[in-house]
């Protein structure tokens, strides 16, 4: 894929949002590379808030009419994807204006964007179905939703940690326990080609989403004949 310079004013704002922090961005406009994380990431936050209020939001319709209660965050994450879309012609502006073409990873990108949302889907279902008994939970989801951007690799790229894991002799797949990591690099790797994704993390990732969607159909449909009487 290649890469042309886009002049100095493109290089001064790189230099100012890259080296604010002290944060790497794969040799990418800090701009681009943080937007192409902030895509999955959104995806899968508005997902999971969703997903996690939809049947207390819903209680009316649960108490009057009959049907799969897995619809129903089922489609508050679908949702997420309309503004998804919008997001991404966005981002396809900005790889036109540096002049970054894609390649053929390209086609793995909605493999990521399907594991961004399995893995809202997959704790959705299980925050739903906690949150229709213990009301409390909406009020806790969202701060578990910024600690959990602090841990996935948006605005920093996962080489940052995966380098100290290495350093300290811990297997760099463990990272990818935490689903979106997986996600989010996968995701950056398809739309800009930013060097090789490790199959480590990705691997951990899936397996990790795949837990939590099974176990989080497996509650969701053991809890689902109370929510009528207690929602």
């Amino acid at each position: 894929m290649g890469r042309a310079a886009t002049g100095g004013d493109d290089r001064r704002l790189h230099d100012f949002f890259g080296g604010l922090a002290g944060i790497s961005s794969d040799g990418l406009p800090y701009p681009l590379f943080s937007f192409a994380g902030l895509l999955p990431w959104n995806l899968f936050a508005q997902g999971l808030s969703g997903a996690s209020a939809s049947l207390v939001s819903s209680s009316n319709l649960i108490n009057k009419v009959y049907f799969p209660r897995l619809i129903i965050p089922i489609s508050s994450v679908l949702t997420g994807l309309v503004d998804f879309c919008v997001a991404f012609f966005i981002l396809v502006g900005m790889l036109a204006y540096y002049h970054i073409w894609p390649a053929a990873t390209l086609l793995l990108l909605p493999f990521f964007v399907l594991l961004a949302s399995g893995a809202a889907l997959g704790v959705g279902m299980w925050l739903s179905a906690l949150n229709v008994k213990y009301r409390d939970v909406r009020y806790v989801v969202p701060f578990f939703v910024q600690l959990w951007l602090f841990v996935t690799p948006v605005i920093y790229p996962a080489t940052r940690v995966t380098a100290k894991l290495k350093g300290l002799g811990v297997p760099v797949w463990l990272y990818g326990l935490n689903p979106m990591v997986g996600a989010v690099e996968g995701f950056r790797w398809a739309a800009l080609g930013t060097g090789n994704v490790s199959s480590s993390l990705i691997v951990a990732s899936v397996g990790v989403t795949a837990v939590l969607l099974v176990g989080g159909a497996f509650y969701f449909r053991r809890t689902e004949r109370t929510f009528a009487d207690i929602v």
